[in-house]
């Protein structure tokens, strides 16, 4: 069976191939603005769920039977607004103004898809919440991060497995979640759809 990554996230590439898969990457382009404009007052746990059923959808759209998608979407909330990537230097520094001392919340959204020959895709999905501490960085420590160029392409300006790593205190719940795929929940939503983990292992690791 085929498993795609909708996603062109090297984070959650690498999460997957450290567990022992070694998936396609297929990217969706949906747009997601589109996306969440479409989308009537959504909770944060619609909204990116929501934003990760429409990339494994798009993507399925392209493939044959016998493949299982997953697709990913992340948000970080914090003190009541739900923020994505910040694009710019200057919404990086705004949001870690915000971030600096105190936690928010990851939230993860996922959709898996199982295409099989002669039956409508299988389809399930969810979100996972992982609460975030975060250190104080020095204003030189915060002006080299940003100049990075890391925190602009990421959702909440920071991540776990990289350079925003030393500012973050410590993390309660799923640190692949913070990454940006959680383990716990694919593997729940792959068992949904009929699939074992163990069956998508690539060779050599049983």
């Amino acid at each position: 069976m085929r498993f795609v990554l909708a996603s062109a996230s090297p984070a959650r590439l690498a999460v997957l191939r450290a567990a022992g898969v070694e998936p396609s990457v297929v990217v969706s382009g949906v747009d997601e603005d589109a996306v969440a404009a479409s989308l009537t007052d959504p909770s944060p746990d619609e909204l990116v769920t929501a934003l990760a059923q429409a990339k494994a959808r798009a993507v399925a759209e392209t493939l044959h039977p016998d493949t299982v998608v997953v697709g990913c979407d992340s948000m970080l909330a914090i003190n009541g607004d739900v923020v994505g990537k910040p694009g710019t230097p200057e919404i990086a520094r705004k949001r870690w103004a915000e971030m600096a001392g105190g936690t928010g919340e990851l939230l993860t959204g996922h959709a898996v898809l199982r295409l099989e020959d002669g039956r409508p895709p299988r389809q399930a999905s969810g979100t996972q919440r992982t609460t975030v501490r975060f250190a104080t960085p020095s204003q030189d420590e915060l002006d080299a991060y940003i100049g990075t160029g890391e925190p602009l392409a990421v959702a909440g300006a920071f991540t776990l497995d990289g350079l925003g790593g030393w500012f973050v205190e410590g993390i309660d719940g799923d640190p692949s979640s913070v990454i940006g795929i959680s383990l716990p929940l694919t593997r729940r939503l792959l068992a949904e759809v009929g699939v074992s983990v163990t069956d998508l292992w690539r060779p050599g690791v049983v």
